[in-house]
């Protein structure tokens, strides 16, 4: 555990360029605050300790803003910036190097039992206000977009946006070059594209119609006494 929380302390360093120094990290950091409540709270999950783990979640959660389930499972090198609102479920699963942004839900889809939240690979990034929902797995090296809702698996080196979230780029790890998926399904896009054309057609038929009734009657159409 310890090892771990000297991880997690090392990642604020690593990730966060206005950490100044160490006591700023250990009095002013909710989110180092909340990971190390966790860590101990999970110690105490797994050797099934009642009531307890709960209880320190909960105190966690009103003093950070963060929840975490304290049996979710969290690699090391964890790093929560801001972190207000954040939720990570019992079953989640998170491997080591990920980062969470504030608003981060890893959640569950319904009432199911079992395994109901998502798996994080290794160096996993996930933006502000971020959902990831379901027993999915993200792959390593994700990055998934603001405001982004996850239902599908993911695969490796991805980047995600969207609603429902989608594939928008490839990228080898540790690089910066980025390969985009040139054919995007966008039903946003088609929707208001099928409607463009329907007002079209509807202002064709009107356009017709009017130049119709503009036209004056034939001396066919002009009843025998009308004068």
């Amino acid at each position: 555990m310890f090892d771990r929380v000297r991880a997690d302390y090392k990642a604020v360093f690593e990730r966060d360029p206005a950490a100044q120094n160490g006591v700023e990290v250990v009095l002013a950091y909710p989110g180092f605050h909340a990971i190390v409540a966790h860590r101990i709270a999970h110690t105490l999950w797994r050797w099934r300790v009642p009531v307890l783990p709960r209880v320190l979640s909960h105190l966690s959660r009103f003093l950070t803003g963060i929840e975490i389930h304290p049996g979710a499972q969290i690699g090391r090198g964890f790093f929560i910036d801001h972190g207000m609102g954040v939720v990570i479920g019992e079953t989640t699963q998170i491997g080591d190097g990920v980062t969470l942004y504030q608003g981060v839900t890893l959640g569950g889809t319904g009432k199911e039992r079992g395994k109901r939240h998502p798996t994080i690979g290794n160096n996993v990034l996930i933006s502000v206000g971020a959902k990831v929902l379901g027993a999915i797995e993200i792959g390593d090296n994700v990055k998934i977009g603001a405001g982004s809702v996850v239902l599908r698996t993911v695969p490796p080196n991805s980047t995600v946006v969207g609603v429902p979230g989608w594939v928008v780029a490839t990228h080898a790890p540790d690089t910066d070059i980025h390969e985009r998926v040139e054919v995007l399904p966008d039903p946003e896009g088609e929707t208001i594209h099928a409607l463009q054309e329907r007002v079209v057609l509807l202002e064709a038929r009107l356009a017709a119609l009017a130049a119709e009734l503009a036209q004056p009657p034939s001396e066919s159409t002009v009843h025998p006494l009308g004068r």
